[in-house]
């Protein structure tokens, strides 16, 4: 029976050294295969604990019964505060609250309706694209990756990919995202701060560029606003949002870490799923099948079209399950806790990881195979509400997933109705967790014309 591919199983036990040694090329790599029916484990290092929790009472817990008294761990913001900042993903407390205040507004009600027929734009510019190399071999991630980036730019700038500063950031993002990990080796070492933390050649070098032309489209964009010719659209949300309790918007420089955060979510993550979304379906070419009859009834940008498209948004939503974009969430305890009757001390570091999660062998019928009728099921229903966090959870679910989901569905309507994808003679991809869970060396698939 055909199997998505996944990283090498590794052995029941792997020693700290082992661990750090297979975490340098790759931290899905690294994971001993009990962690898929484990409800708990932990990871010992000289410098802290750290507890995987897969029981779906303690991820209940963690992220939506006492978020506050599990914030965010700062060994992810070590490796990405470079590009990120102090933008919403890696704060806490106080700070994180005003945040989310300013940029809810922003992704509630109708707005993702308002934002349909820009994700439409790129998604026909996407299919386009690929329609023009039909015949050919084609690397799908960096087509993805171009897709998604034209998503966020459209949606948040108003302005396609091929705009010139779109364009630059576009390609130092994908400079960026292959020479940083989710974690470096500060994640594991406690430094002080003026000890170098470990990145890779290029890494701060990349993430520079990119905020500087974040904050040049950022500037310009504010200029619009203080003289009424912005348009309508994320961004010009987003900064004229004052925040209901304080009064407060954001300046530029807070804009530019959000801004940050949102292309490397928005693109990121909505790049990876798409890429594996289409290789599955060269894979299993049944289900391709049925996503390119469903594709036949987009004639027009009309929105509700998306009702029509369940089958896709099924296909969607297992390849999200099987390659979640951000394989684990680290969070840290503020105080003693116990777990499964497991003293926790303060400071040990919470690890919540879809990877694990998703294809947990004791929730899960048939873990690791493709199958995105299993929703309707009994065991899928029950899987979705205590087992499915593609988007997080709780307070601080990405408010993003609502585009996610659109975009990545009407991506794969639009590349699939009128052309095929099909696997060549190359080997397998292997995923590998970089910024997001990608294919090792790339995802190659023919393009054949319907």
């Amino acid at each position: 029976m055909t199997q998505p591919p996944k990283p090498p199983d590794r052995a029941e036990r792997v020693s700290l050294w082992q661990y750090m040694r297979l975490f340098r090329h790759d931290i899905l790599s690294a994971q001993p295969a009990k962690l898929y029916r484990a409800w708990m484990a932990e990871f010992r290092t000289p410098f802290f604990r750290s507890y995987l929790a897969n029981d779906p009472a303690l991820v209940r817990k963690v992220l939506k019964e006492r978020p506050r008294d599990f914030p965010k761990s700062d060994r992810v913001g070590e490796g990405l505060r470079p590009i990120l900042g102090k933008s919403v993903f890696l704060t806490n407390g106080a700070l994180w609250e005003r945040q989310r205040r300013i940029i809810d507004p922003a992704f509630e009600g109708g707005r993702l309706r308002d934002s349909f027929d820009a994700i439409w734009q790129a998604s026909e510019a996407a299919a386009a694209r690929i329609a023009a190399q039909a015949g050919h071999e084609v690397e799908i991630e960096a087509e993805a990756s171009h897709a998604a980036a034209d998503v966020i730019f459209r949606t948040l700038f108003s302005i396609p990919i091929d705009h010139r500063i779109a364009d630059q950031t576009y390609h130092a993002f994908r400079r960026y995202q292959r020479t940083q990990p989710i974690l470096n080796i500060a994640a594991f070492i406690p430094l002080p701060r003026w000890m170098p933390r470990g990145f890779r050649r290029g890494t701060r070098e990349s993430a520079a560029e990119i905020r500087t032309l974040i904050h040049g489209l950022t500037d310009a964009r504010q200029s619009e606003i203080d003289t009424g010719t912005a348009p309508d659209d994320l961004a010009t949300k987003i900064m004229t949002t004052a925040d209901p309790e304080t009064g407060d918007i954001f300046d530029v420089d807070e804009m530019v870490d959000q801004v940050a955060i949102f292309f490397l979510a928005g693109h990121e993550t909505s790049a990876s799923s798409l890429a594996w979304s289409l290789y599955l379906l060269a894979l299993f070419p049944e289900w391709q099948d049925k996503v390119a009859e469903e594709a036949q009834q987009l004639d027009t940008p009309d929105f509700a079209v998306m009702s029509k498209l369940k089958v896709t948004r099924d296909v969607f939503r297992e390849t999200l399950r099987l390659y979640p974009p951000v394989p684990m969430m680290v969070r840290e305890t503020t105080q003693p806790e116990v777990f499964r009757k497991r003293d926790i001390p303060l400071r040990a570091q919470v690890v919540i990881s879809p990877w694990h999660i998703h294809r947990h062998n004791r929730m899960w019928e048939d873990p690791d195979g493709f199958d995105p009728g299993r929703w309707y099921t009994e065991n899928g229903r029950y899987c979705a509400r205590e087992a499915y966090l593609p988007f997080s959870a709780g307070r601080r679910v990405c408010p993003g997933a609502g585009f996610a989901m659109l975009e990545g569905v009407l991506m794969l309507a639009h590349i699939l109705k009128e052309h095929r994808v099909v696997l060549t003679q190359r080997p397998a991809p292997v995923p590998v967790a970089h910024l997001t869970v990608r294919a090792q060396n790339g995802i190659w698939l023919r393009i054949v014309r319907r």
